[in-house]
């Protein structure tokens, strides 16, 4: 296994590992890619190692294949519109970043790689846009909806430049339909894609599956997904890849459905919570919370409660001042129905990460548990 910490030094060894050199790590908390157990042989038939902390915490690392990386790199390129030149603007230890380096050597070309050292900018984003469109296209990007958003609120003379790019793959997080709109009032080419380490990226784009993808709705309202862009399995972990891969198909944590033929997620499985028998999904008041022009952002988790069991509490971001809670209230009461209305709310600041936007459920419970 070949830890690395350089993103100078990834793509050379992210090269090596493709033509069947030693697996790479990537590694960003040194913590976590020591529970990776680099002292120990790597599983057969891997080339690279997500580390992540997933969804509770507790460490795991995702094997992926040489030819799954491949095959999402190819298809993505068949899908945005061919081959082209990328611009990294998110970390590389995390699959979506890394798969921008796939992508651009398939490719043949070197991505403009954005210094998000000191955090991210739209400023310097806009740069990398001006270096990258100075070659020949089609030229594209990968990030979360957060740094969209900072895209779009940074004014006209930032977006002129973004919208240059024939495409932003948007991945981590759901994108809000109101960010979508504005970005495309803007000329910025959203493509929101649905997907994650163990899928080696994004393979539902638009809520279509990538070509080679297969996509069905298993027990309990799962979302279960074949295809050759699959992981084949977790790091020193026999049993969770029993769990999760059976008979060719990854059986995810989200709940889904089809809606006219385009895949609709609805949240985590375990993000359901049972409020006084009632079992109510944490996204659907989430989506609910954010119809308000008043929320910017929104994560609802279920609390420990001697009543109900589980009380349904909100962590908020506003988008303006004062936040009116009356009127959020009886909004999710409208659309989520009567025990879904938030039993406390909570303002923040910012909601807490613990990856490239994705919001830190276990951090935002603590929160209300500790208060």
């Amino acid at each position: 296994m070949r830890l690395v910490t350089s993103v100078a030094e990834l793509p050379g060894a992210l090269a090596d590992a493709l033509d069947g050199g030693p697996a790479v790590l990537p590694v960003g908390d040194p913590a976590l890619a020591e529970a990776m157990r680099p002292d120990l042989p790597v599983e057969d038939g891997t080339a690279v190692i997500i580390a992540t902390s997933g969804s509770t915490g507790a460490p795991k690392g995702v094997l992926l294949s040489a030819a799954a990386l491949r095959a999402s790199a190819e298809a993505t390129h068949e899908r945005l519109g061919g081959p082209g030149r990328w611009l990294l603007a998110t970390p590389p230890q995390y699959i979506g970043g890394l798969q921008v380096l796939v992508r651009s050597m398939l490719a043949g070309t070197s991505p403009v790689v954005l210094d998000t050292s000191a955090g991210f900018r739209a400023a310097a984003f806009a740069d990398g846009v001006r270096e990258l469109v100075r070659q020949p296209g089609p030229h594209y990007s990968a990030l979360v909806p957060t740094q969209l958003s900072r895209l779009v609120d940074a004014g006209p003379e930032v977006t002129r430049e973004v919208a240059k790019l024939d495409a932003i793959v948007l991945g981590g997080a759901a994108l809000d339909p109101r960010l979508a709109e504005r970005a495309a009032e803007a000329g910025i080419t959203a493509v929101p894609a649905y997907g994650m380490s163990e899928t080696a990226s994004g393979c539902v784009y638009q809520g279509v599956p990538l070509s080679g993808v297969d996509i069905r709705i298993g027990d309990g309202g799962r979302v279960e997904i074949a295809g050759p862009v699959l992981a084949h399995g977790y790091r020193l972990n026999q049993e969770l890849t029993a769990e999760s891969f059976v008979d060719g198909w990854f059986r995810t944590s989200d709940l889904g459905r089809f809606d006219g033929g385009r895949l609709e997620v609805l949240g985590r499985a375990d993000d359901v919570i049972n409020t006084g028998g009632v079992k109510v999904p944490a996204a659907a008041v989430e989506k609910a919370l954010l119809t308000h022009p008043a929320v910017r952002a929104a994560c609802v988790v279920g609390v420990p409660d001697p009543e109900w069991g589980e009380a349904v509490v909100a962590a908020v971001v506003p988008a303006a001042e004062p936040l009116p809670e009356d009127e959020l209230r009886a909004l999710v009461r409208a659309e989520a129905g009567a025990a879904a209305v938030p039993k406390r709310v909570l303002v923040l600041a910012e909601l807490p990460l613990r990856g490239p936007g994705k919001v830190d459920r276990s951090a935002v419970r603590h929160l209300f548990e500790q208060g």
